[in-house]
């Protein structure tokens, strides 16, 4: 219980600012298995993987033993420009739903990027700027990536190719403008672009794309130019880690009250905003310190937890990236075009689908019309338009406090609102004209993607 008023919105210090990150991974009883060589169906070796990735963000991808991991004072610096961000207390829409429950959300959306992605941004973007690089490449789904890269690389003087998925750059073009306003050249994909871009195109005519179509083509760009490495806003470990700040800071200001949640709630596409979430309050459920529920939404249109396979795959669709034992739907997966576009990915974090296959988290996939439903109410009572893919996470805190309504528990539910909807009106506009749809994949469509996966002996 609270020793203390609660304020509706808990602000800490810039010297509360995490100094060190929270590696989940060193904590976790049962580590997820190592990326595989597709070449060699061996793990892969720290230098495979710097020939892609910066060189410290791979050392801190392997590193299973540093609970806490320095943050670089010159990345805290620029965390200053925007963080702490507020943990809100949403008196208004506990009112409105009249339940008994505290509900709290994590909101990371109050810098120009919209989202929590620039917790990662600028820390890869500092790496790749300290070992030399003169570029970087990436995709993007929705444009929250895209956009916080943009910014991170404006900062340090990198050139960035973002590949968006050709979908979402047609949904939201003024996302565009705003990476190339920051100076990205931005590509829709699948593109004639590359090799990879365009066998897709040949495959898949006419297809929106995906996440894994634009990851196949930034990998190949980052790996045909020189002084050039790909980074990426989600499903590795060392993003995941990078996000850990959004964990200790709302477990910092909570513990400023003396609340402890008891149901901790996050969209889930990559898995990275999750699991920055949880980090700590998992780490130490994992060591006996607490029983919180976690509760992981996906959109059901691309329901990897909920309907996917727990088996090695390929990162990307066009099968050149290592092999990450996850939840996935297989690479070849393509998801319908809905609007939650920053989650619309086949797989799923490796250190969150290990989390989830050994039972300390459940996952819900929620279907777009009640996403929308439930973004709408939380926007008319709490006075921010919320991203589609936080409303996810919005949809199952509403449904868990009312849960509490009819049994009278007064539990405490912490969300994670990961970015604003400002350029979603698209997708609002269609709610509103009750046009907007559902898309629900039937067994044989995933049987298609599930044809994609690897055959070799570690999925027997």
């Amino acid at each position: 219980m609270a020793t203390n008023p609660i304020p509706y919105k808990i602000y800490l210090s810039e010297d509360e600012i995490p100094k060190q990150w929270y590696n989940l991974n060193a904590v976790m009883q049962h580590k997820h298995e190592p990326f595989l060589n597709p070449a060699t169906l061996q793990p892969c070796k720290p230098e495979e993987l710097k020939a892609v990735f910066c060189d410290e963000c791979v050392d801190q991808e392997l590193n299973r033993t540093d609970v806490y991991i320095d943050i670089p004072e010159d990345i805290r610096s620029f965390y200053k420009m925007y963080r702490p961000s507020p943990l809100v207390r949403a008196y208004v829409l506990e009112k409105a739903l009249g339940t008994p429950a505290h509900i709290y959300y994590k909101f990371e959306g109050n810098n120009t990027s919209g989202s929590h992605k620039l917790n990662s941004a600028v820390a890869q973007a500092y790496y790749a700027k300290k070992q030399g690089l003169k570029s970087v490449t990436t995709e993007t789904g929705a444009g929250q990536w895209g956009t916080a890269l943009s910014m991170a690389c404006a900062f340090y003087g990198l050139d960035l190719s973002v590949y968006m998925v050709k979908v979402s750059s047609e949904q939201k073009p003024y996302r565009k403008e705003v990476m190339r306003t920051y100076g990205a050249k931005v590509i829709p994909s699948p593109s004639d672009t590359t090799e990879a871009g365009r066998k897709i195109l040949k495959e898949f005519p006419g297809t929106g794309g995906s996440l894994g179509c634009a990851i196949s083509e930034a990998v190949e760009k980052a790996v045909t130019t020189p002084a050039c490495r790909y980074v990426l806003g989600s499903v590795l470990d060392h993003v995941v880690l990078h996000q850990s700040v959004i964990g200790l800071e709302s477990k910092a200001a909570m513990d400023k009250y003396g609340v402890q949640p008891d149901v901790i709630i996050g969209c889930v596409g990559g898995g990275s905003n999750f699991g920055g979430l949880i980090a700590p309050f998992m780490g130490d459920k994992i060591l006996g310190k607490n029983d919180i529920e976690f509760i992981g939404v996906e959109p059901a249109s691309c329901p990897s937890l909920t309907r996917g396979k727990f088996v090695y795959d390929f990162c990307d669709s066009a099968k050149i990236t290592p092999l990450a034992k996850m939840y996935t739907l297989g690479c070849e997966f393509m998801p319908s075009a809905n609007h939650a576009g920053g989650l619309r990915y086949h797989g799923m974090s490796p250190i969150v689908s290990e989390l989830y296959h050994e039972g300390l988290m459940r996952a819900v996939a929620v279907e777009q019309t009640k996403v929308f439903e439930a973004a709408e109410q939380f926007a008319r009572t709490e006075g921010i338009l919320p991203a589609p893919e936080s409303s996810h996470a919005i949809r199952v805190a509403i449904d868990e406090a009312l849960k509490c309504k009819e049994t009278g528990e007064a539990k405490t539910i912490l969300f994670g609102l990961t970015g604003t909807g400002y350029f979603d009106m698209a997708a609002y506009k269609q709610y509103n004209d009750g046009t907007m749809t559902d898309s629900i994949p039937t067994d044989e469509d995933l049987a298609k993607g599930f044809a994609s996966i690897p055959d070799i002996p570690q999925n027997k």
